[in-house]
């Protein structure tokens, strides 16, 4: 009896080291993993402020006004949308969309009023076109069509204008009105898609780049194989690594267990 329970407590002593060892190894590639998905960030509203100081250049200007102008067609474009539409889901983006071209809106008078820019009250020639081409569609569906390939290229269109003034005003407060555009066009070109009716193909594509590494940020190759590894060391897989560390320990186990029972 004493021989036998000598020989069960090294034996569970080696199996709590081994699963004590094999939660330690195993623990890294788990938070390995879980960091290869993090959460995507929202941009924080600190550090942007709303005086009307700095230089108002000609581009600041204009885009003041072209956030005045996507209001001015997708309002009433959201709105016929509830009204024309049989399909659920294109009727709440319609309605969606609307109600979230008021708001900005309504940041886009408030930033022209405090730096005396001009707006304008009737929607462009384009967009006028736009809306006609709405109000004549022989059928809901062609209405659908229309509607969402229509506001999608004309999402498409203002999203890069935006990042340019972002990145380059020196007016605080059409930084402000740029991010915050950001947000809504970001929100509407994703309502637009939830639609599954996009005609990506007919949407106008990139202008080639420039040239290859060409760019505000130098391109190395060694970077781009070391940012592609999962370990972060290129041609290094940590998983592989963890998973030889535990058949190594396993079989050491294994062996000393061996060992203690001979005895």
């Amino acid at each position: 009896m004493i021989a036998a329970r000598s020989t069960r407590r090294p034996q569970r002593w080696l199996v709590g080291v081994l699963a004590t060892a094999l939660a330690f190894l195993l623990a890294p590639a788990g938070a390995a993993r879980a960091a290869d998905s993090p959460g995507v960030p929202i941009p924080p509203n600190t550090g942007l402020t709303d005086r009307g100081t700095g230089t108002v250049a000609m581009s600041d200007r204009d885009f003041v006004i072209k956030v005045r102008l996507a209001g001015l067609w997708e309002i009433p474009a959201g709105n016929m949308a509830v009204e024309k539409s049989e399909d659920p889901r294109i009727r709440e983006i319609g309605k969606s969309i609307a109600a979230q071209h008021v708001v900005l809106d309504k940041l886009d008078i408030a930033v022209a009023k405090k730096l005396g820019i001009a707006l304008p009250n009737d929607p462009n020639t384009d967009q006028q076109g736009w809306l006609n081409e709405m109000r004549n569609a022989a059928s809901p569906e062609q209405f659908d069509q229309i509607y969402v390939d229509r506001l999608r290229a004309a999402h498409g269109k203002i999203f890069p204008a935006i990042a340019t003034i972002r990145a380059s005003t020196r007016n605080d407060s059409v930084r402000k009105l740029a991010q915050q555009a950001n947000q809504f066009v970001m929100t509407h070109m994703t309502l637009l898609e939830s639609s599954g009716i996009v005609d990506y193909a007919a949407l106008p594509t990139a202008p080639p780049p420039a040239g290859t590494n060409k760019g505000p940020v130098p391109v190395d190759n060694a970077m781009l194989v070391a940012a592609g590894s999962s370990s972060g060391v290129p041609g290094v897989n940590t998983s592989v690594i963890f998973l030889v560390l535990a058949v190594a320990l396993v079989a050491g186990v294994v062996t000393t267990m061996r060992i203690f029972r001979s005895r």
